[in-house]
């Protein structure tokens, strides 16, 4: 069974899609990017604190699912420029300790919506969702 999640912790699509979808014991999270969920604006200041933002609304989506970051088998991670790495892997660190580290990739992007920095999307697992 398929359900749709939809959260207030997490700003809403900006298109024609779901924040995400459970299918079975997965959780499949759309690109978030680092709009804050109350006013729906791109948050100021550089790579850290976009990816910080990125996170705290796929923390949000997982939440109104059932599940925390901790569930988070993969993460897809998208840059605008690839220079930025280095910050943005230490701010995604802070969110996953060495025992929950998900698998993940990143790659530059040409564009991301809105003129964001960062772009972040994730699969989650747990029986529980």
């Amino acid at each position: 069974m398929i359900r749709r999640i939809r959260s207030g912790n997490a700003p809403a699509a900006i298109g024609p899609y779901s924040q995400a979808l459970t299918a079975g014991a997965f959780v499949f999270v759309s690109g978030q990017i680092p709009l804050e969920p109350d006013s729906g604006k791109l948050v100021t200041g550089g790579i850290r604190r976009q990816t910080e933002q990125a996170i705290k609304n796929i923390e949000g989506i997982l939440g109104s699912a059932g599940c925390r970051l901790e569930n988070v088998v993969r993460t897809e991670v998208f840059l605008a420029d690839l220079g930025d790495f280095d910050e943005m892997n230490e701010a995604y660190g802070a969110f996953f300790p060495v025992e929950a580290q998900p698998a993940r990739y990143v790659v530059q992007a040409a564009a991301l919506p809105k003129g964001a920095k960062i772009e972040i999307a994730c699969v989650a697992y747990n029986e529980a969702c």
